[in-house]
Order: structure tokens, then sequence, then C-alpha cells
């Protein structure tokens, strides 16, 4: 083939329909490291230094406390700004008050103390159902002077 006959074969050819527009755009795919990127700037743009060795972070929130286990913990007292990132697990407070009781400072006394009051709220309405006779056994109340040998000989007579 000569060239001149490549190039107007070349020129014929189109990679859409006859009325199709151009892509006028190129399609830009964020990759999931761009968010970290931006928010690493973000937190370097207002002062945040990585506080090392921190072993265990709780964040208490109701009766539930988040726990982060060896997480990277950056902070700008300044700003007001603390970050915790690693893997969080989500676990009620009664399972981890014996641990972090110890980790309670003299400030966090008054909210254990709110705490209990709220427990021992919640304790009595579990007593006061069971003592209403709410729950789900059918086992009837025995007469006075009745035994169940009794009852089982009168049933087998009848």
């Amino acid at each position: 083939m000569n060239r001149e006959k490549l190039i107007k074969m070349a020129g014929v050819v189109r990679t859409g329909g006859k009325g199709s527009m151009r892509r006028k755009k190129k399609a830009v795919h964020k990759s999931p490291t761009t968010h970290d990127k931006k928010l690493q700037s973000s937190l370097r743009r207002i002062g945040v230094n990585t506080i090392p060795a921190i072993e265990e972070v709780n964040i208490f929130k109701d009766d539930v406390v988040i726990q982060f286990l060896n997480p990277k913990v950056q902070a700008s007292i300044p700003a007001n700004t603390w970050v915790v990132s690693g893997s969080p697990q989500t676990k009620k407070l009664e399972y981890l008050l014996p641990t972090v009781i110890n980790q309670l400072g003299p400030d966090n006394l008054e909210n254990l103390g709110r705490l209990a009051e709220h427990f021992q709220k919640q304790a009595p309405d579990a007593a006061g159902a069971a003592a209403k006779g709410e729950d789900d056994d059918d086992v009837p109340e025995l007469v006075h002077g009745e035994t169940f040998e009794r009852a089982a000989e009168e049933k087998q007579d009848s």
C-alpha cells in the first residue's frame, strides 16, 4: 500500500457514530489515598504533633465505649484538635468498667456516680418485673399442704 492511501483510510476512521460528540473532559479517577492525603495536609496546616507510646484510647458515649488499641494519636492543643486513628472496637461499658476504673481521674468520679445511679434505676425495674410474675414460667403455685407426689398419685388413680 502506498502512503497516500493509508492517510486517506486513517481520516475516515471514527471512534463513535455519525453524530457523537467527542469527550471534552478527561475522567479523573480518585484513589482512596487522595482523601487521606488531603486530611493529613489539613492537619499539618493546623500544626498537629504525633503523641508517641499510647497503648489505648477509650471514647465514652452513653453506655457504649469506643476502644482503640495501639492507635496513632495526633494533637494540636491551641486548635483544640485531637486525631485518633486506628481500628475501633465498640463495647458495652459494663465489660470495660473494671479495667477502665483505675484510669479515671477525680474529675470523672462524679460521672461514675451518675452512671451507678443509672444502673441502679435499671436494676429495680427488672427486679420489679420479675416480682410481679411476668416471667415465662408456667409452673403453678403449690397449695399449702399439697406435694407433687400426692398430686401425681391422684392423677394416676383417676
